[in-house]
């Protein structure tokens, strides 16, 4: 039995690959758990519009509760609702106000605030309106006190034997904010709405990387892999031979996961399906990509799995799907922004939920086209050092033919 437990223990030690597995999971989990598990968003980007910005800024500003919470990235004086609502659709802020002097105000100055909330960042959304609701909580017993004020006020007047012409508190019953909270793109907070979306991009990515990484390690397993070897064929066209069956699978997953959501779930798809099919295609040729890059570097299938395992993972979890970027530590988020389902996470819900165009969706396509180009060069170039040394097994004379050639015409 002692002589069992030192094999395995010297096996497990050759097998680096798995003892890694067993000491960085661990570590990996415990991290992320600990800085990225977090859905409460505590910290929301603003943009105030409307003839009232400067008052609506001032008053973020001077009240500290609100000011721990809010953080106004555009004041415009001159912009519209529309212009409120289109800020939001390009996910430029978590939410909009649009103040505008309330009609009959006196001048004591009242506010007509609109907030606009954008509802496909949920847990955004759901902070957003706890912070309202708080915010009109208090409006409201300002107002009730202002109204008891003035009724106090007035009868000690009406009560004195002097009479005078002018009202100091004029307008002191009038509400000095008013308030009203729209959620735009997901009135309801569904999370279904939110989820599909993301788990589009999850279920690509479990096909690309888990499945297509199995594929080359099944022509090494098998003895095959000398007929890549031998055949008069680039690497990349290899490549693109073994990627092709599982980029049609792919695709024919995405429309009908797709469908489905639209039909079951009643999820909207407000924008043009041009970009999604643009962005779904560059995420397929990165995650499939990743898949062939670590079936060259794995010699079984189970190293493959393995391998795609440990780079699924943050993917789930780091990606925004579950736990929101906005909410993440520092040192965790920045982790997040080099997987390529977080940048096609924002382009499908900003197709699908918000109807987001081109120009607000051009930098996560840019990014999913700079990863397709560069996880696909490494994947052709690893390719194509791991069938090298079957060539050169295979004809070895090839190696020494210039020299001899060379020796005998000397």
């Amino acid at each position: 039995m002692r002589a069992i437990v030192l094999k395995e223990f010297q096996e497990l030690r050759r097998d680096q690959r798995t003892l890694a597995l067993l000491i960085v999971m661990p570590l990996l989990l415990l991290v992320i758990f600990g800085y990225a598990a977090n859905f409460t968003v505590d910290h929301l980007s603003v943009a105030v519009y409307g003839s009232e910005a400067t008052t609506v800024t001032k008053l973020i500003d001077d009240n500290s509760q609100l000011k721990n919470h809010l953080d106004v990235v555009t004041t415009d004086a001159n912009g519209t609702k529309a212009d409120a609502s289109e800020e939001l659709r390009n996910d430029r802020a978590d939410l909009a106000i649009y103040a505008v002097q309330a009609s009959g105000a006196s001048a004591s100055g009242g506010v007509d605030a609109h907030v606009y909330i954008d509802g496909s960042n949920l847990f955004a959304a759901q902070s957003a309106k706890t912070i309202f609701a708080q915010v009109q909580q208090q409006l409201t017993q300002q107002a009730a006190a202002a109204q008891a004020k003035t009724a106090q006020a007035s009868g000690a007047q009406a009560s004195g034997s002097q009479t005078s012409g002018a009202q100091p508190m004029q307008a002191s019953g009038v509400q000095p904010m008013q308030l009203t909270v729209t959620t735009l793109f997901n009135p309801d907070l569904k999370t279904s709405w939110v989820m599909i979306p993301a788990i589009i991009g999850l279920i690509l990515t479990f096909i690309g990387t888990i499945i297509t990484s199995i594929g080359l390690v099944r022509e090494r397993e098998a003895g095959t892999l000398e007929q890549l070897a031998v055949m008069p064929l680039r690497a990349s066209a290899v490549v693109l031979g073994k990627i092709s069956p599982y980029f049609l699978l792919a695709c024919f997953d995405m429309a009908l996961i797709t469908v489905l959501g639209l039909l079951l779930f009643g999820v909207p798809f407000n924008g043009n399906p041009l970009i999604f099919i643009v962005g779904a295609a560059l995420f397929l040729f990165v995650v499939l990509g990743l898949g062939v890059l670590i079936s060259s570097v794995s010699r079984t299938t189970g190293q493959a799995i393995q391998l795609a395992f440990m780079v699924l993972l943050p993917q789930i979890l780091l990606s925004g799907m579950i736990f929101p970027l906005s909410a993440m530590a520092a040192g965790v988020r920045w982790i997040g922004y080099f997987l390529p389902l977080t940048w096609f996470t924002m382009i499908s819900q900003g197709v699908m939920i918000r109807g987001a165009s081109w120009d607000s969706l051009w930098f996560p396509l840019v990014i999913l086209a700079v990863m397709a180009v560069v996880i696909f060069g490494l994947a052709v170039v690893r390719l194509s050092r791991s069938i090298s040394p079957v060539k050169q097994r295979r004809h070895p004379e090839h190696a020494d033919a210039a020299p001899r050639h060379a020796a005998e015409v000397a």
